[in-house]
Parts: structure tokens; C-alpha cells; sequence
């Protein structure tokens, strides 16, 4: 099983989420985690090939922005609420960042 790593404040975020979304949260991680595919995702390939987004739909719309092809850990490079129909820029350009930080 991979271990999660959390970029910038990624954590908190996640940590900021209802306690709800948050369980949901983990049980998708823990797939992840595991080397399977979460309940609803989708790819982002505009953030970098390879990184994906976990949906959760629950008590509104919740992202969580990760790449799991590295070998040595699940990265999860942002966590939010979505509030607009498409995913902000902003979103996109700060998961981009994270991911460079990585050495992605």
C-alpha cells in the first residue's frame, strides 16, 4: 500500500472539508491507496498526464486533486469545494504548481 503525502496545504483543506465529505474523502484515498480506481474520478491531464480528480458529491461538490503513478506515494496536490459548474483556473494552475514541487 502506497503512503499518502500531502503538497502545501492540501491537508488542511482536506482536514476543512464536513466531517462527512471527509470519511468519504479517506474511503476513496484508501482505494487509491491500494492500487484502485476511486467510486468517480476523472483524469487531468490539463494539471499534468497522470493526475486525477476524485469526485464527491455530497452536501455540495468536492474535489481532490492527486497522482498516485509515482512509485513511492499517492500525492495529493489539492483538495476543495467546487462551486462553479467548471473547475476554476486558479484550482487547476495552483494542483500544476504542487506538482512541480514534486519534481513532476
Amino acid at each position: 500500500m502506497k503512503p499518502l503525502k500531502f503538497v502545501g496545504s492540501s491537508l488542511d483543506d482536506l482536514r476543512n472539508f464536513p466531517s462527512e465529505v471527509r470519511r468519504h474523502a479517506g474511503f476513496e484515498l484508501d482505494a487509491v491507496q491500494r492500487g484502485l480506481e476511486p467510486s468517480d474520478w476523472k483524469p487531468m491531464n490539463s494539471v499534468a498526464r497522470g493526475v486525477r480528480e476524485i469526485r464527491i458529491h455530497l452536501f455540495g461538490e468536492w474535489r481532490i486533486i492527486y497522482i498516485a503513478k509515482l512509485s513511492d506515494a499517492v500525492y495529493v496536490l489539492h483538495a476543495f469545494q467546487k462551486k462553479t459548474r467548471k473547475t476554476r483556473r486558479e484550482d487547476m494552475d495552483l494542483a500544476a504548481r504542487r506538482y512541480k514541487l514534486i519534481g513532476g
